[in-house]
């Protein structure tokens, strides 16, 4: 007899609860997870159409280059303004106005017949990507069983980038069957536009999934809504009561949290804590990832490659990046956050220090270009994505993981409105300086800053970084958080004595 035979009818019932309770997080957090798709083909699909912007609207380098990265100005003001909206209106109203967002954006983008009309629109469709980038890791992280959390708020960077790798290829067939992406294709519409408008479906899913969910039972305590909580909890699994007491105990007053809330009353520091994902947030961009995936048509172009081949290396580096993924969402609940970032730390430090040192070799041809011999180009293709799977097995999924897990309850929406627009600001500088740092200092230059990044970031996570594996949200306390909550329960009541 099986182990499924020996077990009694209630045992049974029990096992079949679990397994409903667990489809049904899991199922919760795909929902929210479409919002990283989004964050991720929007960021993406802008890497097919430089050229095609270019000219069309008649701009030179500088001006590309801020069209391409205004995008993230409106993703740096999303990110901090999406948790503090999270925290006034609830996550499942927020997440719903930032698909609304997200499919209104699409649509304008594609349709803009000036460079200040598209620049206005990116902007504004950066908004909706900040919120991606904060909404879905606190929405996960609320809902998620402490087992299981690491693996579910990894969805979110799974979402990323598998919306990453659809606009590449989106981009990639469309650019293929029109003949190239300033090509006229369907309704008399240049191939760029129709690059953009095929955002408009995964919006409609999101603004749909978004409707069916739950508010955060995390959230409905807050906001003194208990019933509804641990109705909630009790579908997603554990003692109802227990959790409801937890989160109680955690917040200790009914009060919204506020961006003061981050400094250590009576002092004039600014809680550790938050330096610490602030840190994460700007080292995650500074070591350049979003370089390839922003501007990879004109990276592999000035290594020497066609518009199609380019295309197509996006494409593969677009898949890579899906399946470098995969053992992160594996690893991460078994060894750990911390590992993970050290261990990425080290292999991102190598590989980039292996591309400089490929294009510091390289000849120079006659149009500028690097003359990359056969096996030169194969070791930089290799280390390029040896460098992608050191990122997504590692900072991509993780420091969004941490941020959405690693902060108390009361101050989680402003420390990660603040993190968040951090992560933003640090992509917009790395992405705007990226084409003045090539006609300067080259690709040698160029990927020689990002190893230095990457090198410094291992010191940074080995001293200051706390590990969070199997711990409840409630349970998220160093010394440092325990100061903070200590003074901020003082100004909110007397203090109790014995």
């Amino acid at each position: 007899m099986d182990e499924a035979t020996q077990r009694t009818p209630t045992e049974l019932m029990s096992v079949h609860a679990t397994r409903r309770r667990s489809a049904y997080v899991i199922a919760l957090c795909c929902v929210a997870a479409i919002g990283g798709f989004l964050f991720g083909f929007d960021s993406g699909v802008i890497n097919g159409t430089v050229d095609a912007l270019a000219k069309a609207f008649g701009t030179d380098a500088a001006g590309t280059g801020f069209a391409v990265a205004s995008v993230l100005l409106g993703c740096a003001a999303g990110a901090f303004g999406a948790g503090r909206l999270a925290d006034s209106l609830g996550r499942r109203p927020t997440m719903l106005l930032n698909a609304i967002l997200f499919l209104v954006t699409a649509m304008a983008t594609g349709a803009a017949n000036s460079d200040a009309f598209f620049i206005a629109a990116r902007i504004i469709a950066g908004v909706a990507i900040g919120g991606a980038s904060v909404l879905a890791p606190m929405y996960i992280a609320e809902v998620a069983p402490p087992h299981m959390r690491g693996r579910l708020a990894s969805l979110q960077q799974m979402a990323i980038v598998v919306g990453l790798f659809s606009a590449f290829l989106s981009n990639a067939i469309l650019a293929r069957v029109a003949g190239g992406a300033g090509e006229i294709f369907w309704f008399g519409a240049p191939t760029w536009r129709w690059m953009f408008w095929m955002e408009a479906l995964p919006a409609v899913a999101f603004l749909l999934g978004s409707m069916t969910i739950p508010e955060s039972p995390r959230y409905l305590v807050f906001v003194g809504k208990h019933e509804q909580a641990r109705n909630v909890f009790t579908r997603i699994g554990g003692d109802a009561d227990r959790l409801v007491r937890q989160v109680e105990q955690s917040l200790e007053a009914e009060r919204r949290p506020q961006l003061s809330d981050l400094i250590i009353p009576g002092t004039r520091r600014i809680a550790p804590v938050l330096w610490v994902g602030m840190g994460l947030a700007a080292f995650q961009q500074f070591v350049g990832i979003n370089i390839i995936f922003y501007f990879g048509e004109i990276l592999w172009k000035a290594a020497g490659a066609t518009e199609q081949w380019a295309l197509r290396i996006n494409v593969l580096t677009g898949l890579v990046n899906i399946l470098a993924t995969i053992p992160a969402i594996m690893l991460i609940d078994r060894i750990g956050r911390k590992p993970l970032l050290l261990i990425g730390s080290v292999g991102m430090t190598l590989t980039l220090g292996a591309m400089a040192a490929v294009f510091a070799m390289a000849g120079v041809g006659p149009d500028g270009k690097p003359m990359l011999s056969q096996m030169a180009a194969v070791s930089g293709l290799t280390a390029a994505n040896l460098y992608i799977v050191s990122f997504a097995v590692s900072w991509g999924p993780v420091m969004w993981v941490l941020l959405g897990e690693m902060f108390p309850n009361e101050i989680r929406g402003a420390a990660l409105a603040i993190s968040g627009a951090t992560n933003w600001l640090a992509n917009f500088t790395v992405t705007v300086s990226f084409l003045l740092l090539l006609k300067v200092v080259g690709l040698t230059g160029a990927y020689a800053f990002y190893a230095i990044a990457a090198a410094i970031s291992l010191p940074f996570v080995w001293l200051t970084v706390g590990e969070t594996k199997g711990r409840t949200l409630e349970q998220m306390t160093d010394t440092t958080d325990l100061e903070m909550r200590t003074a901020q329960r003082s100004r909110r009541t007397p203090e109790k004595r014995e």
